[in-house]
């Protein structure tokens, strides 16, 4: 039952264009318009030959371990790899059968093209089984197809979020048939194993719409069936470190970051915009109660959540902030708004307008990677190679270069030190190379004007090659580094061997 206002549409005697604009569509309408959008969010992807996605290099270098290791003696000296179950194996399990079909760099595309086309078909499935047709709270809430956390590459918890939104769709249209907790039980660990932190969105998303049924201690227990997963964290299915804290500066001052970053992507002032807009909906919509309870305290716990939950869980950065952006898409689609057409077809504007500000910055960037790319063509198989990528701290979009080094693992089974490697956290681990040759201490963010002295760089310290990727030329070179070749933006240096007893 749905909490909207009634909306009279016009007689169908008025079939003038103006009416015929002003007249409420049809459900079908609505979906086959929906779907259009949905196929037309996987266009980043389309048009861009390398995902450019902060971290994604760096999850294609792991699937490349998992997968050869066994068939190479460098990934085998490099590299070690301990499989095991736990909350944030997604794309970890897809990648391994569509190699079967696909070569691994053609299956990682895949996989981040799958993110947003089943994400918007999760947010089409929602809507449906709530309202049986899409309205303009969908539309709007498309617009976080593309969060910050997809664009930083989250693959697991992308991929888990879209799972989410079909539980939760499944959830809404179960209820009553007694057998919906047997489809949830499993319904909950498939979550849960994309990603802890999509389950957990999933748990508060149930709970909002059964605190909406019954404001009870009752709505506490009815999501017991997503619960199990519970069991497997207790018994070791996770990772160490549970959670942290580690801000770097005060919490104030970081969930307001998180807060106004809900919708980076390229330009500042018009992802500030996009979020002012986005609340100043929500807060008008609240104030004139057109906010459907059933999604509306679901978004709320999920924002508030975002308050509470710690920056770190099981290794996963920026748990908090991830809650942000879900709690505002789910705020949107519980906007209770019945519109005309007209309404229907300028609501998705927002989401268009950033989708195509994503999609030009990734066929720009995908061209200069294509570009940086050809440095590891130098390269032997084998190579041990340390990079550090140069992160302007005045930039506003994410840098996607930041684990370029990542295509040196897949294409040359080269060590590299820009994997996630955490001892006893990560499935994968490093050999060699030392305590710093991993994520994050490739990447150094740079204030203008301050020099670049990379003399005592440590991982160069445990390798035959430096590779150096930036806008402004360091002023020093680690020692030993012999430049084979270098442009405006990057250089690859040859490090001689140190001296015996050095």
């Amino acid at each position: 039952m749905s909490a909207e206002p009634p909306y009279e549409q016009f007689s169908k005697r008025r079939a003038t264009p103006v009416a015929w604009l002003k007249a409420e569509p049809t459900p079908r309408e609505s979906l086959a318009l929906g779907l259009l959008l949905t196929l037309i969010a996987t266009l980043p992807v389309l048009v861009a030959t390398y995902p450019q996605m902060v971290d994604y290099p760096a999850h294609l270098a792991r699937f490349h371990v998992m997968l050869t290791r066994e068939h190479s003696p460098f990934l085998q000296q490099y590299y070690g790899f301990k499989w095991r179950w736990m909350g944030n194996l997604g794309a970890d399990l897809l990648i391994q059968p569509l190699t079967h079909w696909f070569p691994l760099e053609t299956s990682g595309r895949i996989i981040a093209g799958l993110i947003p086309l089943i994400t918007g078909l999760g947010i089409l499935a929602v809507e449906w089984v709530l309202r049986r047709r899409i309205g303009v709270g969908a539309m709007l809430a498309m617009a976080f197809i593309w969060s910050p956390a997809l664009l930083l590459g989250f693959l697991n918890f992308g991929l888990s979020l879209a799972a989410a939104l079909f539980a939760f769709a499944a959830w809404v249209l179960l209820e009553g048939k007694r057998w919906r907790a047997a489809v949830m039980i499993p319904a909950g660990f498939l979550v849960w194993v994309c990603h802890v932190s999509g389950w957990g969105a999933l748990g508060l998303m149930v709970l909002g719409y059964e605190w909406n049924r019954d404001k009870s201690w009752r709505a506490f227990l009815a999501p017991w069936p997503l619960a199990f997963p519970v069991l497997a964290l207790l018994f070791g299915a996770g990772t160490k470190g549970l959670a942290s804290y580690g801000y770097g500066e005060s919490v104030p001052l970081y969930k307001w970051a998180i807060w106004k970053q809900a919708m980076r992507d390229s330009v500042e002032w018009f992802d500030y915009a996009s979020l002012i807009f986005i609340l100043g909906l929500l807060g008008v919509s609240a104030w004139l109660r057109r906010i459907d309870p059933r999604l509306g305290w679901s978004a709320l716990l999920l924002l508030l959540s975002s308050f509470a939950l710690p920056r770190h869980i099981f290794a996963g950065d920026l748990v908090d902030a991830r809650m942000v952006s879900t709690g505002l898409m789910i705020g949107c689609m519980a906007l209770a708004w019945r519109a005309p057409r007209w309404l229907l077809l300028l609501a998705p504007a927002l989401f268009l307008g950033r989708l195509a500000l994503t999609t030009d910055n990734w066929e720009r960037d995908s061209r200069e990677t294509a570009h940086l790319l050809k440095t590891i063509d130098r390269l032997p198989m084998g190579a041990r190679l340390a990079t550090i990528v140069i992160t302007e701290r005045r930039q506003w979009q994410y840098n996607p270069q930041e684990h370029i080094c990542g295509y040196a693992l897949v294409r040359r089974d080269a060590l590299v030190n820009c994997n996630f490697a955490l001892p006893m956290v990560h499935m994968l681990t490093i050999n060699e190379g030392g305590q710093f040759f991993r994520d994050p201490y490739h990447r150094l963010y740079h204030r203008a004007g301050a020099s670049i002295n990379l003399l005592s760089y440590d991982p160069a310290k445990h390798a035959d090659w430096f590779w150096y990727i930036g806008n402004d030329r360091p002023d020093k070179l680690p020692l030993r580094a012999k430049v084979i070749e270098a442009d405006k933006h990057t250089l690859l240096a040859r490090l001689a061997k140190r001296p015996a007893g050095s």
